[in-house]
């Protein structure tokens, strides 16, 4: 059974895979701007002091998200 979590929820080290972004507006756009898309493959690579923000890699690149952006991104944990 998949399991699917707020990107902000996932610990470093974890992959998965975008199952949906649920912005809307500019935030959307944004988020889908940096590549986050349904079905990218994502990973954590890190987390400030404070948790926020937290670092990605995906596409042979990491990139920087907020935890407020990255509430609205739902991802399926891989095994």
């Amino acid at each position: 059974m998949d399991r699917i979590i707020n990107l902000r929820q996932m610990r470093i080290g974890q992959q998965g895979k975008i199952a949906a972004v649920e912005a809307l507006g500019e935030i959307s756009r944004r988020i889908r701007d940096m590549g986050l898309i349904p079905g990218t493959q994502v990973s954590v690579v890190g987390r400030a002091p404070l948790k926020d923000p937290v670092a990605l890699r995906l596409a042979g690149v990491t990139i920087s998200l907020r935890n407020n952006e990255a509430d609205h991104i739902k991802v399926v944990l891989e095994a």
